[in-house]
């Protein structure tokens, strides 16, 4: 009478925690190679993307796949704390020299972007093995949705963007390098 309800002692639990323990571990160390990382990403990607293409089938599975990418894409574009939200509570974006900085932030860090992603390409690969959910459809008019979800969704991001003065991107950015960086360069050049 004493074990039943208490799992932790079981084989199960033991081995649900070791592998936890060990995806929580490796995980970790994927963090700073994010080129590989998304590499890897972008396999699994072509991976799916052939399975449907042989199939011919799972284009619903597809299309929701495409808009929680999209869903997530807004999130990662977007600055964790929105202008307009700001606007409505009387903070605003500095508009002089004199006000305050505020770096970008994302609403969606890259990691976090990165692994929604991988795990969504693996839950629709999933999906792609039972048939029930291989709903006959005529994807053309699914692919046409999605560019036209798409480009809406995007113009409004960009229009936000251009209207809050933000680039979610590094690219153009002025970097600054550590004091330390910068004398024991000019100690090298004497």
């Amino acid at each position: 009478m004493e074990g039943l309800g208490d799992e932790s002692g079981s084989p199960a639990a033991k081995w649900r925690s070791d592998f936890s323990r060990a995806f929580q571990y490796y995980l970790d160390r994927s963090t700073p190679h994010t080129l590989r990382r998304w590499l890897g990403t972008l396999a699994l990607a072509m991976i799916y993307v052939l399975r449907v293409y042989y199939i011919r089938g799972f284009y619903v599975v597809s299309y929701g796949l495409g808009i929680y990418i999209l869903n997530l894409l807004i999130g990662f574009l977007s600055p964790k704390d929105d202008p307009e939200l700001e606007a409505l509570d009387g903070a605003s974006l500095p508009t002089k020299g004199s006000d305050e900085f505020k770096p970008f932030i994302r609403r969606l860090p890259e990691f976090k972007f990165w692994y929604a992603i991988t795990k969504a390409f693996v839950v629709a690969f999933v999906l792609t093995f039972f048939s029930v959910l291989d709903v006959p459809v005529f994807w053309p008019i699914l692919l046409c949705y999605w560019i036209v979800l798409f480009v809406l969704t995007m113009k409004r991001q960009i229009i936000h963007m251009i209207k809050y003065k933000y680039i979610p991107f590094d690219i153009g950015k002025q970097s600054y390098t550590s004091k330390k960086s910068s004398a024991s360069s000019s100690r090298a050049m004497d």
